[in-house]
């Protein structure tokens, strides 16, 4: 199965949870404090990091692919970073870069 997976940076992941959970209609499924949250619905892999540099703005776009074989990351000819992953190496991904929240 494939979700396409939106990734935003955010100045304030507090108010951006509760905005973002309004919107979705769920809680996220992974909270990093102050620094990160995903959610996954049925159709969508959503997250946002916490970015001072560039809030509000796309960070890469990509999909949540249970069939992908390892984590991938590739740029379109618009400039988009794309990448693809399963749950799992996702999951993997956000423990190797907070070890001390998850």
């Amino acid at each position: 199965m494939k979700k396409i997976h939106i990734a935003i940076g955010v100045l304030d992941i507090k108010r951006s949870i509760e905005d973002y959970s309004q919107r979705l209609g769920c809680q996220p499924a992974v909270v990093v404090p102050n620094e990160y949250a995903l959610w996954r619905t049925e159709a969508l892999n959503f997250s946002i990091r916490r970015d001072s540099n560039d809030p509000g703005k796309p960070r890469h776009l990509g999909w949540e692919d249970s069939s992908a074989r390892e984590f991938t990351k590739d740029m379109d000819n618009n400039g988009i970073v794309w990448e693809r992953f399963t749950a799992e190496q996702q999951s993997d991904e956000i423990k190797s870069l907070w070890p001390k929240d998850k």
